[in-house]
């Protein structure tokens, strides 16, 4: 394999990003549909935000235990069964819409349900890739891990776009139920992926261990911390792009697949970079700098009063995005004993979980001040925050320099 795909060369692998790539592309074009029930229902930018609240929560606490639950199990059969549940979750979503009986709290108690499952869906895949790749190539994983959520980012919206016009709502969501079946047969051909080390620890034991661990080690709880700015600031606009489509510049909803997509191949340009290039560069440095472009890019996106030009501002914001993105889960990865990868990347999910939250104030003072205000303040205080980081932080600018970082070793038998 070229150096760009060298992850590639595991089969297994190559089935864990089947898997993933399908079950997010299904989840990235519910969104979209999730998004337009959600506004037609209410006409209330202030319920969008419930529904992704209703989600987080239960999201950001089952993240501060799902770690220790994923170095404890199997963990192929742990997300089977979870995507499971969020099948049939779906397939009540579907049955309502259908008959015409889907209501505003339908759409809150999926959202929980969903809320629930994902600290063992994205979490428990990351913790698998280190057994199937090896340290060696974990850094070009992690970033074709990237590639295959950006990818889903600009297919999954950009169809549920074009597709409701043709098929209805209904139509176009039956679809993503179909992919959240065959990612569930892709988790099936892969081997069982059991923890290296099983601890003998009481559950709480291992839950209060993986605070303790990141307290002792200052580099992955900075980057845990960094990991968190730009999903509470800057990334709730990706949730309200419905109300720049229809309240600021009045387009279709093909118009916000097509946003929505752009997100995705601005993801998709800034992963594959990363994976090019990602074992020569100064991962932190860049991580750093990439978060701070990121955020005077989308200030300028959110201040545009046309979407033709607001269009190309948010693909290159993203790029930028996911190359922070990308390098800060690498980090962690890079930095974490073995024995504690699924706790760590649990809790390096925790952005994930919260990005919804962040979405809340972003809401509200929306509804106060409009969101192109809003927005732009929000990135303005992201780039201060990086900005704090380079000049008062030593660990986060000798980073590069860290050992652990530079170690190369083969996976054992």
């Amino acid at each position: 394999m070229p150096r760009s795909f060298a992850a590639l060369e595991s089969i297994p692998f190559r089935w864990l990003v089947s898997s993933l790539g399908t079950f997010f592309l299904a989840m990235q074009g519910q969104l979209v549909v999730r998004s337009l029930l959600t506004y037609e229902l209410t006409e209330s930018p202030f319920a969008l935000a419930m529904v992704n609240l209703v989600v987080a929560t239960p999201m950001s606490i089952g993240l501060l235990f799902s770690g220790a639950i994923i170095d404890r199990v199997e963990r192929r059969n742990l997300t089977i069964i979870s995507q499971a549940i969020v099948l049939v979750n779906e397939l009540v979503v579907f049955v309502l819409l259908v008959s015409g009986k889907l209501e505003y709290w339908h759409l809150l108690a999926t959202a929980f349900v969903l809320g629930v499952n994902f600290p063992f869906l994205m979490p428990t895949r990351t913790a698998m890739i280190y057994s199937l790749v090896g340290r060696d190539k974990l850094g070009n994983a992690m970033a074709l891990q990237a590639t295959s959520l950006n990818i889903a980012r600009i297919v999954g919206p950009a169809g549920m776009g074009l597709l409701i016009p043709l098929v209805s709502m209904a139509g176009a969501y039956l679809l993503s139920i179909l992919l959240y079946g065959f990612s569930i047969y892709a988790m099936f051909m892969l081997p069982k992926s059991y923890p290296e080390n099983k601890t003998k620890k009481g559950f709480m034991e291992d839950v209060t261990y993986s605070f303790k661990y990141v307290a002792n080690n200052r580099a992955i709880f900075l980057c845990l911390i960094f990991g968190l700015l730009p999903m509470l600031l800057a990334l709730p606009i990706l949730s309200l792009l419905v109300v720049f489509t229809e309240s600021i510049w009045n387009v279709s909803e093909t118009a916000l697949g097509i946003m929505m997509a752009s997100v995705g191949v601005g993801g998709i340009i800034g992963s594959l970079l990363v994976a090019r290039l990602g074992d020569t560069m100064k991962r932190a440095r860049v991580m750093m700098y990439a978060a701070m472009i990121f955020a005077i890019i989308l200030a300028g996106f959110s201040m545009s009063p046309y979407y033709l030009l607001a269009l190309p501002l948010l693909l290159s914001a993203n790029i930028f995005a996911n190359m922070s993105q990308t390098l800060n889960q690498t980090l962690v990865q890079l930095l974490a004993d073995n024995e504690v990868r699924g706790r760590m990347t649990s809790l390096m999910m925790l952005s994930v979980g919260l990005t919804p939250l962040g979405v809340l104030p972003v809401a509200y003072f929306a509804e106060i001040y409009g969101i192109d205000i809003t927005m732009f303040i929000a990135c303005i205080l992201l780039v201060l925050a990086v900005l704090a980081f380079i000049m008062l932080s030593p660990t986060m600018r000798h980073l590069d320099e860290d050992p652990r970082l530079n170690e190369v070793h083969e996976l054992g038998s």
